[in-house]
């Protein structure tokens, strides 16, 4: 069923942002370990759900002390259902600085940043925002855009849908911990949701993800229906050379040369680019670069470890690392061409003999480098590496745990170079696309239904979106992959807990992202289009789900 006639929700999803983002919840604090309780009691206070307690559900994450995801459902006719979700977890606040303690009370924090924007000379960025500010059209507040007024616009829908006494359908909704950093509460829900969605026999069909979207303009890129979400990958290159005294340079092969020249050949190269759906992702940009050397010495150092964040709309994840194989190998052979050829010059300027060139180098993926560990060293080399991994997983930085380990691979299989060790180093976050799952014309058939109503009704105009930019939940909410590329990328994944274990009867169903937007989300003058996210956004999603359960 559509909306009550004449509902405006603004009001009420002011409210609940407000109360919500009063409840701090940085990632990995007391606070995020305290919201699901406190979410889950707000819930309770709705009249559906005082009369329905138990169909509010506390579903424990991850952490010490544990937080939880929040899972809500209001029950209809028929198993039909959708599912509404977003994060609670909030970046830090100490990018305010002095105006820390304001940064969860969004009216006291408003009057704050103008005050300081008025007494001193601006920016161009920190004169829009001073505009904005003043308009009355935005609100800051950390945590405001990403994303709790999208929880609280999910937590109205929710409200008028079971106000309906002949609702048809269930809607759910789903808060989760821990998106920023590494989505282990939705990552953990989806293993809790299939029993969930028996026990109430509900046949979850869609979602909708209320992620924030950064719009710079006049609101036309930040109100967007996104048919997908990209993919994140962080391959890494440990590359192996043979150290040198820097007076006899040719007496070694140089890692830095190759890792250089890989660098030079992956490093922001738009025909590294993926394209789909009429977009194209970003090109990949080296995050780390460094020798493991502990300390100064005349020699040159014999590893050099490389890392890059890469972006991705369909491509795999073993076409991914494909891709990097194929490129590392290009690099390795130009820079070892390059040494030799330096070397047989200065020996011709000396008048001496050449040394040994270089030979060609060896690349091997981490799934290759495990199975040496064992052929070379057994079962005590491999209980070794392990320990070493354990020991790592303290480690809040997959570049420094990934490297350690694959250190540690490298020392145990006797690995020499001129080598290059290659795999992934941190959780792959897969993209979506409706294209790409079944069942998905019927939701994108409503949404459209429910776009041109929006916008007959005399509702700001709604664009389609190709793909989500941020690195966000909606990788895995609904989202099951297939068997083979998980297989691959948990055997090129060096540390085990940064490997996405997904179970067998995991749900997949067609994912959205529609959400509030705004500016600078995790800066200090983060701020939500307050028109759009509290009145607007909340109107839209309930005419979806109104179309789509009925």
């Amino acid at each position: 069923m559509s909306p009550r006639q004449n509902w405006s929700p603004g009001l009420r999803v002011r409210e609940l942002s407000y109360r919500l983002v009063g409840w701090g919840s940085e990632t990995g604090s007391g606070g995020e370990a305290e919201f699901g309780h406190r979410l889950a009691s707000l819930l309770r206070e709705i009249p559906y759900f005082r009369d329905h307690p138990d169909q509010v559900r506390l579903v424990d994450s991850h952490g010490d002390p544990m937080t939880q995801s929040v899972v809500a459902i209001v029950r209809g006719k028929g198993p039909r259902a959708l599912a509404m979700a977003g994060h609670y977890d909030v970046v830090s606040i100490e990018n305010y600085r002095e105006l820390a303690p304001l940064a969860f009370k969004p009216d006291q924090l408003l009057a704050a940043v103008i005050a300081d924007l008025e007494s001193r000379p601006l920016k161009a960025a920190e004169r829009r925002a001073l505009e904005d500010l003043k308009s009355g059209e935005f609100l800051p507040g950390r945590g405001l855009l990403d994303m709790k007024s999208g929880i609280a616009a999910g937590i109205a829908v929710l409200e008028d849908f079971a106000a309906d006494a002949e609702r048809v359908g269930s809607l759910i909704l789903i808060a989760t911990p821990d998106e920023e950093r590494g989505s282990r509460g939705m990552r953990s829900l989806r293993h809790a949701l299939p029993a969930i969605a028996a026990e109430f026999e509900l046949d979850i069909k869609a979602g909708i993800n209320l992620d924030a979207t950064s719009d710079q303009g006049d609101g036309s890129e930040g109100r967007s229906i996104y048919r997908g979400t990209i993919g994140k990958a962080l391959p890494f290159a440990l590359v192996v050379g043979h150290s040198s005294h820097a007076s006899y340079p040719f007496e070694g092969i140089s890692a830095q040369l190759m890792a250089a020249e890989i660098t030079r050949a992956v490093e922001a190269n738009p025909a590294l680019c993926d394209r789909a759906a009429g977009e194209i992702s970003p090109p990949p940009i080296c995050l780390e670069a460094k020798d493991l050397r502990a300390g100064y010495e005349v020699t040159t150092p014999e590893r050099v470890w490389i890392a890059f964040n890469w972006l991705s709309h369909a491509w795999t994840a073993r076409e991914l690392l494909g891709l990097f194989e194929q490129a590392v190998r290009s690099a390795t052979i130009a820079a070892l061409d390059q040494f030799n050829q330096h070397a047989r010059s200065y020996a011709a300027t000396l008048g001496t003999l050449q040394a040994a060139p270089a030979a060609a180098a060896k690349l091997i993926s981490a799934s290759e480098l495990r199975e040496l560990v064992e052929l070379v060293g057994g079962p005590e080399a491999v209980a070794r590496v392990s320990n070493v991994e354990q020991r790592s997983r303290g480690i809040d930085d997959p570049l420094s745990q990934t490297r350690i380990i694959v250190d540690a691979m490298v020392t145990e299989a006797g690995l020499t170079g001129p080598a290059v060790v290659y795999g992934f180093s941190s959780l792959i976050y897969p993209s979506t696309h409706l294209s790409r799952t079944e069942g998905a014309s019927s939701f994108a058939d409503a949404i459209e239904s429910a776009r041109l109503a929006h916008e007959q009704a005399g509702g700001s105009s709604l664009f389609y979106r190709e793909y989500f930019t941020g690195i966000s939940d909606m990788s895995f909410f609904g989202h099951r992959p297939s068997d083979a590329n998980s297989a691959y990328v948990a055997a090129n994944t060096p540390a085990s807990d940064l490997i996405d274990e997904v179970s067998p009867d995991a749900l997949s169903f067609p994912v959205v992202n529609i959400g509030p937007w705004g500016r600078e989300f995790h800066q200090r003058l983060e701020r939500v289009h307050a028109p759009y996210a509290f009145e607007e956004l909340p109107k839209f999603i309930r005419e979806i789900v109104g179309r789509f359960l009925s």
